[in-house]
C-alpha cells in the first residue's frame, strides 16, 4: 500500500503543525515553492482539501483508507466528524504514538509491523487495528523490543497521555479505558470540512 515517502518538512509547511508526521519545525511559516507568499484568495474547495490533507498526512494513511474510514463513521450514531476522529485516534499505531512508545506515527507504525507490540498477549502486525476498551497493549518482552520503546520513551513526541489510555512504565504495559475524546485530538482540523469534502465523493 502506497504512503508518502516524500520531505515531510513540505507538507508541514503548506498545512501547518502536523505532531503525528514530524517533530521537526519548519523555518519558514509560508507554504514551499515559488508562489508560497504570494497571498492568494483560497476556494471554500481548497480550504475543505487542505482539511482532508491533514487527516490523511499526519495519520499516516491513503486516500482509500480515508474514504473507508468516512464511510464507517456515516453509519455510527451521532456527529460523522467526531467519529471519525475517534476512529483514526483509536487505531493501534495512533494509540502506540500517544502513549509516548515512539516519536511519530511513522515510527509507531514501524514498531508495530516489525511485531515488537502485543495486544491482549497477542503480537498484532497490523497498524490499523482498531483498539477497543479493555485491550492490554505491552511491548514484548524481548531486549530489543524493550531498549527500542525504552529510549523512545525517554524522548515522546507528545507531552501528555490522553484519560482514555493508562500507561506503566515499568512493566511496558498500557491499558485502553475507553473512546478518545474530540478534546485530546492533538491534530489543529475542522473535521466537518473533511465531511463536506466527502459528502459528494464518498
Amino acid at each position: 500500500m502506497s504512503r508518502y515517502r516524500g520531505p515531510r518538512l513540505r507538507v508541514v509547511r503548506r498545512l501547518g503543525d502536523l505532531p503525528g508526521l514530524t517533530r521537526k519545525a519548519a523555518r519558514h511559516a509560508y507554504p514551499p515553492g515559488q508562489h508560497g507568499q504570494a497571498r492568494k484568495k483560497r476556494s471554500e474547495f481548497a480550504i475543505q482539501l487542505e482539511e482532508k490533507q491533514k487527516l490523511r498526512f499526519n495519520y499516516g494513511i491513503t486516500e482509500r483508507q480515508l474514504v473507508r474510514y468516512v464511510r464507517r463513521a456515516r453509519r455510527v450514531s451521532g456527529s460523522t466528524g467526531q467519529v471519525l476522529l475517534q476512529l483514526l485516534e483509536m487505531r493501534l499505531d495512533n494509540t502506540i504514538f500517544r502513549l509516548g512508545m515512539a516519536p511519530t506515527i511513522p515510527a509507531a507504525r514501524q514498531l508495530v509491523n516489525h511485531g515488537h507490540i502485543t495486544v491482549n498477549d497477542r503480537v498484532v502486525s497490523i497498524a490499523s487495528y482498531q483498539c477497543r476498551s479493555g485491550d492490554v497493549i505491552s511491548v514484548r518482552p524481548r531486549d530489543n523490543s524493550r531498549q527500542l520503546v525504552e529510549a523512545n520513551l525517554q524522548f515522546p513526541g507528545l507531552a501528555n497521555i490522553p484519560t482514555h489510555l493508562e500507561f506503566d512504565k515499568n512493566k511496558m504495559t498500557a491499558r485502553v479505558n475507553g473512546v478518545a475524546e474530540r478534546e485530546w485530538v492533538a491534530l489543529q482540523i475542522n473535521e466537518l470540512l473533511v465531511i463536506e469534502y466527502y459528502s459528494r465523493r464518498a
